[in-house]
C-alpha cells in the first residue's frame, strides 16, 4: 500500500490508511469495530456499541463552546466487497491495497472503500483531535450500510443526545443533500424443472464481462450495462431462434450494485453450433455499438465445458428468461421535482442458479413510496406469472426534504465564505441512512455531504485527493458556527 498519510489533509489519511488494513465488508465488520474502539480508547474518547452493533463516540464542547447545539457526525463502518474477477482478494482477512493514481486514490483490482470510510476518517480524526473547536459532540458509525441497512433500521430512540447529524456519505464535493430515496428488496425464488441435456448436445459457458457497473442508486441514471440484462436478451433470442439448452445462470455479486459480469452455461446440437457462434459474435458486436460510449470494455466469449449438466425443461426456460428479459431495470422515471434526479428505479442486481431453483435480488428505488411501491409490484407481477416467488424485505423510507432547515442555511453561508460560490442543495436517489434515523429522531436536523468519490461499489472506486481537503476544511468551518442551543 502507498503512504497515504502523506497526502493532505494527513490526519484524516492517516486514519484512512489504517482503517484499509482493517477489512470490513458488510456483515463482517468486527475486526474495524474492534480498531475504532481502541483508537478510541488510545484518545480516551467515551465509546459504546449498542445492541446490533453502531458505536457512538463522545465528546465534550470545547472551551467556549459549551452553549452549542449537539452535532453527530455520522458515518458506516462497512465497505461493498467488489473485485475483478482476475483479482485474488478475500474481503474478510485481506487489507484493500490502496494507492495514489495522479489525483486520486484508488485500490488494485477492488473496491477502495471511501464509500464511507473518507466520511468515517474524517468523522474519527475530529473527535480524537485535540485543537479542533466544536460544540458538544457524537460520531455515530453504523454497521451494514451497504447490504441492508441494519445499523440504521436498529438504532433505538434516546441513544443520540445530538441536535444536529450531518451525514459524511455523499459523493460529490460542492453538493449538499437534504433528501433521498427509499428503497425495497426483491428477492425471487424461481423453482427450476430440470432433466438430462439432448445426449448429443455439446456444453459452453458463455460469458460478458468488462462492464463498469457502479452503484446503483448514484449510477443508475448513466446508461450503462447491465450483465444480467443483456445475458438474458441473447439467451432468450438463441433459445428461440437456435435451441440452445439453459443449465445455469450467474451473475453480480450484490443487490445494490450495478453487475459487471454475467455467466450461462449452456448446450447446444452439434448441427446447429456454428449458428450459434455466429448468433453470439452478432450478439457481441451489437451491443458493444450499443454502449460504446458507456461500456467501451465490454467483452463477450464462449468456453466449452466437458461436463453434461442437467438442463432446464424447454417450458422452464422459456419462463425465466423471458421474465429475466422483460423486467424492467435500470431509469423508470425521472423526478417532476427535483431537475435531473432520478424519481424511481430497479436493479436487477443477482441471479444465482441454486441446485434446483434461481435467486433473484432486485432493489428498487424511489422518492416517491406509493411510486415505489408500484414499482416493485410491476417487478413482482413479471416474476409470478412465469412461476416465481416474490418476497420483499429491508424496506427504507426516504428522507423528505426539508427546505426550511437550519443546518442547511448554516451549509450554505459557510459554503460561500469558504469558496466563494454557493453550493448545490440537492436530493440523491441513492439510499442514505437519514431516513431511517428521522424515524427515531424526528426533530434532528440533517444534512449529507462529502469529497469526490466516483464509481463506487465498482473496482473502479476512486476519491479525489483535493476534495477531500474541501471536505475536511468545510467540515471544520461548519463546526465552528453551529448555532447555540
Amino acid at each position: 500500500m502507498a503512504n497515504l498519510s502523506n497526502l493532505e489533509p494527513q490526519v484524516v489519511w492517516n486514519i484512512f490508511e489504517q482503517m484499509c488494513a482493517n477489512p470490513r465488508p458488510s456483515k463482517h465488520e468486527e475486526k474495524v469495530s474492534a480498531w475504532i474502539q481502541q483508537l478510541a480508547k488510545d484518545h480516551n474518547i467515551e465509546c459504546k456499541e449498542d445492541k446490533v452493533g453502531n458505536l457512538i463516540l463522545r465528546k465534550a464542547a470545547t472551551a467556549g463552546m459549551e452553549d452549542r447545539q449537539g452535532v453527530v457526525l455520522q458515518a458506516h463502518m462497512d465497505m461493498v466487497p467488489q473485485k475483478n474477477s482476475d483479482t485474488e482478494h478475500d474481503f474478510i482477512t485481506d487489507p484493500i491495497d490502496a494507492y495514489v493514481d495522479g489525483e486520486w486514490v484508488t485500490a488494485r483490482g477492488t473496491t477502495l472503500g471511501a464509500d464511507n470510510g473518507i466520511g468515517l476518517a474524517a468523522s474519527l480524526a475530529v473527535i480524537c483531535s485535540d485543537n479542533i473547536e466544536h460544540g458538544p459532540l457524537e460520531v455515530l458509525v453504523t454497521i451494514d450500510e451497504e447490504a441492508g441497512m441494519t445499523g440504521a433500521f436498529g438504532l433505538e430512540a434516546g441513544w443520540l443526545e445530538g441536535d444536529i447529524l450531518l451525514n459524511t456519505d455523499s459523493e460529490d464535493e460542492g453538493e449538499v443533500y437534504m433528501g433521498c430515496a427509499g428503497g425495497i428488496n426483491a428477492n425471487i425464488q424461481f423453482p427450476l424443472q430440470l432433466e438430462a441435456a439432448p445426449s448429443d448436445h455439446q456444453t459452453f459457458e458463455i460469458t460478458v464481462k468488462g462492464l463498469k457497473g457502479g452503484h446503483s442508486g448514484v449510477d443508475i441514471h448513466l446508461g450503462r450495462g447491465n450483465a444480467n440484462k443483456l445475458l438474458a436478451r441473447f439467451l432468450k433470442e438463441a433459445g428461440r431462434d437456435i435451441g440452445i439448452r439453459v443449465a445455469a445462470i450467474n451473475g453480480g455479486t450484490l443487490r445494490n450494485a450495478i453487475p459487471r459480469e454475467a455467466f450461462a452455461t449452456i448446450t447446444v446440437a452439434p448441427a446447429q453450433r456454428e449458428e450459434f457462434k455466429a448468433c453470439l459474435e452478432f450478439f457481441a458486436q451489437a451491443i458493444k455499438k450499443e454502449l460504446s460510449a458507456t461500456e467501451p470494455f465490454i467483452e463477450v466469449s464462449l468456453t466449452p465445458i466437458v461436463e453434461q449438466p442437467q438442463v432446464l425443461t424447454t417450458d422452464c426456460q422459456t419462463r425465466l428468461v423471458a421474465a429475466l428479459n422483460g423486467v424492467f431495470n435500470g431509469v423508470m422515471r425521472m423526478s417532476d421535482e427535483v431537475e435531473g434526479v432520478v424519481e424511481t428505479s430497479s436493479n436487477i442486481g443477482v441471479v444465482q442458479t441454486e441446485n434446483d431453483s434461481v435467486f433473484i435480488q432486485c432493489l428498487v428505488r424511489s422518492l416517491s413510496d406509493t411510486c415505489r411501491i408500484d414499482a416493485q409490484e410491476m417487478v413482482a407481477s413479471v416474476f409470478e406469472l412465469a412461476g416465481g416467488k416474490v418476497v420483499f424485505d429491508g424496506a427504507y423510507p426516504g428522507w423528505k426534504p426539508d427546505t426550511t432547515s437550519p443546518i442547511m442555511q448554516v451549509m450554505r453561508e459557510v459554503y460561500e465564505t469558504e469558496f466563494g460560490s454557493l453550493p448545490k442543495i440537492m436530493v440523491i436517489h441513492a439510499g442514505l441512512e437519514c431516513g431511517l434515523f428521522k424515524t427515531s429522531y424526528p426533530n434532528m436536523d440533517m444534512a449529507s455531504f462529502g469529497p469526490t468519490i466516483c464509481f463506487p461499489h465498482s473496482p473502479d472506486e476512486k476519491v479525489n485527493i483535493a476534495t477531500v481537503g474541501l471536505f475536511w476544511k468545510y467540515l471544520l468551518a461548519i463546526l465552528k458556527v453551529i448555532p447555540t442551543k
